[in-house]
């Protein structure tokens, strides 16, 4: 069965179904339309709580800021008797636009509050620079050693309807590990970088309930490496952090995409297996001499999607995909001492002038990094 075809078990449909699904009392998932996109729909999280002006909403996550998602959050909304003008506050797991611009959108005509981890700054802050991550991103990839992806990416048109005002600060910042209070409820915001440098999960420990985001996802494995912060740890992060998560007792599992699920350790494991297994993949083509291999490489010796396909076979946005998780699989390897890698020295300098648009930087220039067996 497809992921867009999974049944989620509070609906008894495919997880996609427009509507408000109850997770449990007070607590509804309400997919998102997004248009054009494999992934169908992002799951936003209404939780019912009661305040002095009676009965409002705090959302895990807002939705992409088009015209079709505000149709069908309101639509849902309605189905519960709340509306927009119900929610006080967005609990936003990461800054992808699926999940934060719609609700910076909403902030403009609710004043809700948005929150959102402080690792996100530095993503967020290039985002609202117009072509700025881009521009970081080609470098990214020219790093890996994909200049012709990269090429591409430059010679993408803009989307046309692209609104940086969407990609406005939150009011909140998350840092650390921290409670939340969320009506009577008590949520455990926990930080779990790797898909993003800040990323969130929210933990309902008395309800058995885990927001997770796109951290843990039942069906698919989210992306790694594929954004504009310079950290070249983010395998190593996202292992420490689906440990983390591993730690914590087993709840049940709220994913933006895809069905609700019983056991989030279960899936952990086998997210941790899964790369396991991809970091043996990653190395056996790798030699002890010669010029070593970029990313690029590595990436093309290996199969993508569930569908085993070729990288040659992926369009633009995926190929991009897949040589920044091959890249975050290498550095994995180089930080547990089984490969080694060169790179220009000025490779941060060089993302650094990218992202200030510093006159004359190139953000495929330069000598892409080449792994080697330790």
């Amino acid at each position: 069965m497809s992921t867009a075809d999974a049944i989620s078990p509070d609906s008894d449909r495919p997880w996609a179904t427009p509507g408000a699904w109850p997770v449990e009392a007070g607590v509804h998932r309400i997919p998102l339309p997004l248009p054009n996109d494999g992934l169908r729909a992002v799951n936003v999280y209404a939780v019912e709580t009661v305040d002095d002006h009676g009965t409002s909403l705090t959302l895990v996550d807002g939705g992409w800021a088009i015209q079709e998602s505000r149709e069908a959050l309101e639509k849902a909304l309605a189905a519960i008797g709340a509306g927009v003008d119900d929610i006080r506050r967005f609990l936003v797991t990461h800054v992808h636009r699926d999940h934060y611009s719609q609700a910076v959108a909403l902030r403009a005509v609710n004043g809700a509050e948005v929150a959102l981890g402080r690792g996100e700054e530095v993503s967020l802050r290039l985002a609202a620079e117009g072509d700025a991550v881009r521009r970081v991103m080609a470098a990214h990839l020219a790093d890996a050693g994909s200049v012709a992806t990269a090429q591409a990416w430059l010679a993408a048109p803009a989307e046309p309807d692209a609104d940086h005002t969407t990609w406005g600060l939150p009011d909140t910042w998350f840092e650390g590990d921290v409670p939340v209070a969320v009506g009577e409820r008590r949520f455990d915001a926990v930080h779990t970088p790797g898909h993003t440098a800040g990323h969130y999960v929210f933990a309902d420990a008395a309800a058995g309930l885990l927001f997770a985001g796109d951290h843990v996802l039942p069906t698919i494995t989210p992306s790694i490496g594929f954004e504009p912060d310079t950290r070249l740890g983010a395998l190593t992060d996202f292992m420490g952090s689906l440990a983390k998560v591993r730690a914590l007792p087993d709840l049940r599992l709220l994913p933006a995409h895809g069905p609700v699920t019983d056991s989030a350790h279960r899936r952990v494991d086998e997210l941790l297996a899964h790369h396991e297994l991809r970091l043996e993949q990653s190395l056996a083509p790798l030699g002890s001499g010669g010029a070593g291999a970029t990313a690029e490489d590595v990436a093309r010796h290996l199969t993508w999607t569930r569908h085993e396909r070729a990288w040659t076979s992926l369009d633009r946005f995926n190929a991009a995909l897949a040589v920044m998780e091959t890249r975050a699989h290498l550095e994995l390897l180089v930080a547990r001492g089984q490969a080694v890698v060169e790179r220009d020295r000025g490779f941060g300098d060089a993302i650094g002038a990218v992202a200030g648009d510093l006159p004359g930087s190139d953000p495929v220039s330069g000598t892409p990094a080449r792994y080697r067996r330790a």
